[in-house]
């Protein structure tokens, strides 16, 4: 997204996260193939279509795949068949992930509420009420036109997904909500046991790492609290931008690493912070581009997607210098995942890529949308890229409401912000098309 703004004339805004999502409320680890195989794109499976944009990630459990929709559902999918199995109704758009645990999955949505059914049939087993959800947003935002307007972020993808205390004799979920609150409930009957409150919405996901809980705010903190009582233990101070707001806030959850915390910001760095201390390690600068990703980790190597510049890239784990990159065909949200050794991920120009690591991102397989093939050689830019000055072409571009038909026209693509999640052979995703897709891999 590039609108006319004055200060800002050289640099292309564009824009969530989540990331994950996070890494996104994944029940399962990726279980396709040896670390030492290269995964390729096979035969399309199925594909289930919702009745709105898909920004969730999906979670495989037990041969059955969750995932929200912005149609205000949770749905249970057959992994093998993509035929339903249920769906629960909710008030609001489900932007955030699903966790299963214990026969249970829990999610969060728009409407306000955390949900916990019971993964087998959709049963409601609890609620809890958060003080509201929404999206950020200025009167003003980002300079737009006209100035007295309140304006939606329209980058601002994901509601936070929940985490779970898997070791605690009594399991606690741990969540983020837009009332700036970081929740910790008790999992099997939805009580408050702690909240911590942040000056700014969350919408990144929480980790957990050695006895404390990690998140990100939009006041532009990372904070490091203990994970049975809540209390802050450390914060760690991200890029802020006092006029335009533009490069600032998290939006990705962060990935533990050997002794660190590594998370990306919208003040454009990625950051290796010392889990214990939150002394910063190293920060990679990412030229202006937003960092919304859930960083993959693996032999001491991070993987990390960017908006603005279209790149994934690898990172040395213990100094931050970039060890390569691969440019896709539009801004990255779909956080990383590895299955063998080859990272899948999608971009906004609704493609899937599977890129082999080995390759030093010199080869990669692709996969497109059903938007992408109906629609891409329409919005795209004649060589196959997402160009917002393209797209606005005769529109102008510093008004919020052309920012608003753009982004209308990306989302034709079948843009690709979930995070994919890989079992049984296949590599699971949601699309802006309203698609979750099942598609298999092979490994060589």
């Amino acid at each position: 997204m590039k609108p006319s703004l004055p200060s800002f004339s050289t640099w292309s805004l564009i824009l969530l996260t989540c990331l994950f999502t996070p890494v996104l409320a994944q029940t399962n680890p990726p279980d396709g193939g040896d670390a030492k195989e290269a995964a390729s794109f096979g035969s399309l499976h199925w594909k289930f279509r919702t009745g709105g944009k898909i920004f969730s990630s999906p979670a495989i459990w037990q041969g059955t795949a969750y995932i929200g929709s912005e149609d205000k559902n949770l749905y249970a999918i057959d992994a093998k068949s993509g035929t339903m199995k249920w769906k629960f109704t909710t008030g609001g758009a489900v932007h955030s992930s699903p966790l299963v645990f214990n026969n249970t999955v829990y999610f969060g949505s728009y409407d306000g509420y955390y949900y916990a059914l019971d993964a087998g049939s959709g049963r409601l087993i609890w609620k809890f009420r958060t003080e509201g959800e929404k999206r950020v947003g200025a009167t003003g935002l980002w300079t737009m036109k006209p100035h007295d307007q309140y304006m939606e972020d329209l980058y601002d993808f994901f509601l936070s997904s929940p985490v779970i205390d898997r070791d605690d004799k009594s399991p606690t979920v741990y969540f983020g909500s837009s009332d700036g609150n970081l929740y910790a409930l008790h999992a099997g009957d939805g009580s408050l046991k702690w909240k911590f409150r942040t000056r700014g919405l969350i919408h990144a996901s929480p980790v957990l790492y050695k006895g404390k809980v990690y998140v990100g705010s939009w006041d532009t903190w990372l904070y490091a609290l203990d994970a049975h009582s809540g209390k802050e233990v450390w914060k760690f101070k991200t890029g802020e931008q006092p006029v335009y707001h533009v490069l600032q806030g998290i939006q990705s959850s962060p990935t533990p690493y050997k002794g660190m915390v590594c998370f990306g910001a919208r003040d454009g760095n990625f950051y290796a912070l010392n889990a214990r201390t939150g002394h910063l390690k190293w920060k990679y600068a990412a030229g202006n581009s937003w960092v919304l990703t859930t960083a993959a980790a693996r032999d001491g190597v991070l993987y990390i997607g960017t908006s603005d510049s279209y790149l994934f890239l690898a990172l040395d784990a213990a100094t931050g210098k970039e060890l390569y990159h691969l440019r896709a065909s539009g801004y990255i949200y779909s956080s990383p995942v590895l299955a063998g050794r080859t990272a899948l991920f999608g971009d906004f120009t609704g493609q899937l890529f599977a890129v082999d690591l080995n390759s030093m991102g010199k080869s990669w397989d692709v996969f497109a949308t059903d938007g992408h093939k109906k629609n891409g050689e329409r919005i795209l830019t004649p060589d196959g890229n997402l160009d917002f000055t393209y797209a606005a072409k005769g529109m102008d571009p510093s008004l919020y409401a052309t920012n608003v038909t753009v982004m209308n026209r990306f989302y034709e693509l079948g843009s690709i912000v979930s995070t994919p999640a890989v079992a049984g052979g296949a590599v699971y995703f949601g699309s802006a098309d309203g698609n979750l897709y099942s598609l298999g891999l092979s490994y060589r």
